[in-house]
């Protein structure tokens, strides 16, 4: 059965150059200034600031890999709902930034968007919701 029961397009973004980069090695904060438009390279510097304690600079770099990436789905036709499956890695970016924004909001005590986050990142991919833990 499938979870897309409005019959809504899956968005699929174009590859990110900058997850390239990310796989070479190249470190996060350098990638992102080469590549200010990739939510992946933002979404790892938010997961990497969260894993050091560094709540408020996760929450600001989750916050930044999100908009970008609402602005590259809106750019790929997205209209505001629908799926944007894990299964297509390059959708990814914005899965994962979703998340790590929804445990930085909770982290920070902003329980209405870190569940808002969460029942979006669930909307927008059972899968991605799973693998990232939400």
């Amino acid at each position: 059965m499938s979870d897309n029961l409005l019959g809504i397009p899956e968005t699929r973004l174009p590859v990110d150059p900058a997850a390239r980069l990310l796989d070479e090695g190249v470190a996060a904060d350098q990638v992102a200034a080469a590549n200010p438009t990739s939510s992946l390279a933002w979404a790892t510097l938010a997961e990497d600031a969260l894993a050091d304690g560094r709540t408020v600079e996760g929450y600001a770099y989750a916050r930044t890999g999100y908009h970008r990436a609402l602005d590259a789905l809106r750019r790929n036709g997205w209209r505001g709902q629908g799926p944007v499956p894990w299964e297509h890695e390059p959708n990814r970016g914005f899965l994962r930034s979703l998340a790590v924004l929804s445990r930085a909001a909770g982290l920070i005590g902003e329980t209405d968007e870190e569940r808002r986050c969460a029942d979006f990142l669930r909307d927008s991919s059972t899968t991605g919701a799973r693998e990232l833990g939400l």
